[in-house]
């Protein structure tokens, strides 16, 4: 029988800023995050299907370790979900003005892909 997988969290009061901040900087694990927040939680793979599987374990590792993601075994499946309440509780509001300034980024983004692609390429208008 093969051992059951188990993740060290960090406790809620042990959460820092800092360690948030820094899982959150890196556009990745933002998007991983906003997916989280939007679905609640999901198998990991579902957070990054077209990446290396180191590559998905590093940032999802990262995410556990910084206290914005709980991650646990269910069968083969690593499941993972948003500390929501940890983090609303640690830094209120935090997480949800970074998304939310993120969304507005992202869509911003995506005005611009269409007003660039429509623009005349000899005027820019």
């Amino acid at each position: 029988m093969a051992a059951v997988r188990t993740y060290v969290h960090p406790e809620t009061e042990d959460i820092s800023l800092p360690r948030v901040l820094f899982a959150l900087s890196e556009p990745l694990r933002l998007e991983m995050v906003r997916k989280l927040a939007e679905e609640g939680e999901v198998d990991s793979i579902e957070l990054g299907p077209d990446l290396p599987r180191s590559t998905l374990t590093h940032h999802t590792s990262l995410l556990r370790e910084s206290g914005v993601a709980f991650v646990r075994a269910e069968g083969r499946k690593c499941m993972i979900s948003l500390r929501a309440e940890d983090l609303e509780a640690r830094f209120p509001g935090l997480v949800g003005t970074i998304l939310a300034g993120y969304g507005r980024a992202r869509a911003g983004e995506r005005h611009e892909g269409r007003h660039a692609e429509s623009a005349d390429p000899e005027t820019g208008r």
